[in-house]
């Protein structure tokens, strides 16, 4: 418990059990009382605690911390661990191990969980011996935090936890062979600003790297200097705000219609804090061969991974855009930025008005991610499940500030959304926390409502029911000759599962009502279930279809 204080830790998700009895044990001390350091939240399910910390980490730039016992509680967490890795979000599990003398053994509860999750996480280490606590957390934190963040795992034997040692803190922020900030070459940075200042179509494309680099400033004056447009992808949504006049929408295979087409435009293309995710790319046989690609990053083995980079700026892009703004000239490309505003209308007119705004039919999904956004006014954090409840909300929402989104990005994690709201509710108490679900995602974790329950958390839940495993439905539809193969779901009252959790409850099934139902979620004191009834093939739409190139996006199934 003192290293956990001794690295600032406050909030702790966890699920006890036998082999982390003893650390347990000491918790209680340390919850209560004079001697309180930190809030437990007993979540329902170690996968849930993973989650959780995840959701508190993206909102508040801390490290999550969740603390779980052996066996099936250790590897309930790795779906979690797996997700923070591909997202680079920093978290640190503590998981109990049997005692040294019993490894090997297949003991109760005995699984080699150094071994499981060494290859989905940025470190993980066995605690063998009570000295070396003080160290291996600090060093755990260390990691997990500096850098291109990520998840450690601390496999901790029970004999560790009971042995009797000194206290001493012990300060960790130098690991041999691991570089966590490159040094910064002068001779890249001027290569980048001399494609830069000879560019007519320049085009930025921003990751969730700026957030966690905290270099939202240093990206917008790089930006305004030298007048480029920039799109994001959907981790990296609220590190430019959306009212910018630079943003020009969301990257990726639903993302704005202009921005994707540009791409395949623009003269020079700056990837910024950014992995060329599939998602982003389609086919990378025809990705913005014509380009001249800047890459910024923080991970070299990021460069040259998917796309062929012509000048790689590897380091903090905190220190790497004030160094490439200091060279650039400051620039007018208001020609090239006019460009995309026919094609933002042609989106808005056939995609975008019939989403938000529908005249007839049953609710649908993009109208009541707006009738949310409009309601809080920029000022809540988002936090989705996967699926098309994901991608109409990261569409629809608003984000004029930062550290304003929590989605499964890499990993496409079902199930993740409301522990991660619970999450969220902990890392920015100050904020309102809108979690968009599907049916199908609500019921992965739905334990979590238990959670919600004890904790009264404030995670204000909208529940988008179209009795659908909804994107994978729409894949059917247009990929797989309709044939809808155990995509429809039978689902339970849910009215009776949130008065069972004592959780107020509201259904909408007609549009008139929504923004009453609305403003009595966000009135209301505490966690709010509004339960939207929404079309049943409702599609998101633009869509590349997976495979394709990005230019053959498509407003419209076909």
């Amino acid at each position: 418990m003192l290293a956990l204080k001794a690295e600032g830790v406050r909030t702790i998700f966890g699920y006890p059990g036998g082999s982390i009895m003893p650390v347990y044990d000491a918790l209680y001390d340390y919850t209560r009382g004079e001697k309180k350091a930190f809030d437990h939240i007993l979540v329902r399910h170690e996968q849930g605690a993973t989650h959780a910390a995840e959701g508190f980490a993206r909102v508040s730039g801390e490290v999550g911390v969740a603390i779980v016992t052996s066996g099936p509680g250790a590897t309930n967490t790795l779906t979690g661990v797996a997700d923070a890795m591909i997202d680079s979000t920093p978290i640190v599990v503590i998981a109990g191990q049997v005692p040294i003398s019993a490894l090997g053994t297949d003991a109760f509860q005995e699984v080699d969980l150094v071994g499981v999750a060494q290859p989905i996480s940025k470190w993980s280490y066995q605690i063998r011996r009570a000295e070396d606590i003080a160290w291996a957390v600090s060093r755990a934190f260390y990691i997990a935090r500096s850098g291109r963040p990520g998840p450690v795992v601390l496999d901790f034997a029970k004999n560790a936890q009971t042995e009797l040692v000194e206290f001493m803190v012990e300060t960790v922020d130098f690991v041999r062979s691991y570089v966590p900030y490159p040094k910064l070459e002068q001779e890249a940075v001027q290569a980048a600003a001399n494609l830069i200042n000879g560019a007519q179509k320049p085009l930025a494309l921003v990751g969730q790297g700026v957030e966690l680099g905290n270099a939202q400033d240093e990206l917008i004056a790089f930006l305004e200097k030298a007048d480029i447009p920039a799109g994001r992808t959907m981790l990296g949504l609220s590190a430019l705000p959306s009212t910018h006049p630079l943003n020009v929408g969301m990257l990726g295979m639903h993302g704005n219609y202009a921005v994707n087409l540009k791409e395949q435009e623009c003269d020079v293309l700056i990837a910024i804090g950014m992995r060329f995710s599939d998602r982003v790319t389609g086919n990378l046989k025809t990705y913005a061969k014509q380009a001249k690609v800047i890459h910024l990053d923080i991970d070299k083995s990021e460069i040259n991974k998917n796309v062929k980079t012509t000048v790689a700026v590897v380091g903090d892009c905190k220190a790497s855009l004030p160094a490439l703004t200091a060279l650039i000239n400051k620039a007018d490309h208001k020609a090239w930025r006019d460009s995309f505003k026919p094609l933002d209308e042609m989106e808005r007119v056939r995609v975008i008005e019939p989403a938000i705004h529908p005249q007839e039919g049953p609710l649908r999904m993009g109208e009541v991610v707006n009738a949310v956004a409009e309601a809080t006014q920029g000022d809540a954090v988002l936090v989705t499940d996967v699926g098309q409840n994901q991608l109409f909300a990261t569409r629809y929402f608003r984000y004029p500030k930062r550290r304003s989104i929590c989605t499964s990005g890499g990993l496409g994690t079902m199930g993740y959304g409301m522990p991660a709201a619970i999450g969220a509710t902990f890392g920015a108490p100050g904020r309102t926390v809108c979690c968009f679900m599907g049916d199908g995602g609500f019921q992965m974790c739905i334990e979590e409502l238990g959670t919600i329950m004890e904790q009264q958390a404030p995670v204000k839940m909208i529940l988008m029911n179209n009795n659908y495993l909804g994107n994978v439905r729409q894949w059917q539809d247009m990929f797989w000759n309709r044939r809808k193969s155990f995509t429809r779901m039978m689902n339970p009252c849910y009215e009776l599962l949130a008065k069972g959790y004592g959780i107020p409850y509201k259904a909408v099934t007609d549009r008139k009502d929504l923004a009453a139902a609305v403003s009595t979620m966000l009135t209301t004191q505490g966690p709010f279930i509004l339960e939207c009834a929404i079309l049943e093939d409702d599609d998101v739409l633009p869509m590349t279809p997976p495979g394709k190139s990005v230019e053959e996006m498509q407003l419209e199934v076909r």
